[in-house]
């Protein structure tokens, strides 16, 4: 089965970063695939437990995909929520800190004059 143009460039840059790697860098990607997937496999364990579902080899092997699917689906949109949701906050925060900053930048300079100054003018 070929890949699609996109995934074919995704694995193309991943191949070519993995060379640019250090034998050290190369260990420790490893070493979180491993556990990523270890962490996969005791939740999709756990999944199957709760279901009650007793599975053939071949079944369990389906569940165990469609599961990994249907997690990431769900992860995705969790992502797509909280970034959603941080952009909506992040301008009040912003704001927040330029207050908070602002109230200290007068024993730094004179930071209310110009503030004042407009106001003489009218």
């Amino acid at each position: 089965m070929a890949m699609p143009p996109e995934a074919r460039q995704n694995f193309q840059r991943n191949a070519e970063r993995w060379l640019r790697m250090s034998p050290a860098e190369r260990n420790v990607m490893r070493q979180r695939e491993n556990l990523r997937r270890e962490t996969i496999r005791r939740e999709t364990d756990a999944a199957l437990r709760e279901s009650g579902l007793k599975l053939n080899p071949q079944e369990r092997a389906q569940f165990e995909s469609r599961y990994i699917q249907e997690r990431r689906k769900v992860e995705r949109n969790l992502r797509q929520q909280i970034d959603a949701e941080r952009q909506q906050e992040l301008p009040a925060l912003i704001q927040q800190l330029k207050k908070e900053f602002q109230i200290d930048q007068p024993t730094k300079g004179p930071a209310t004059k110009p503030a004042e100054s407009p106001k003489s003018k009218k």
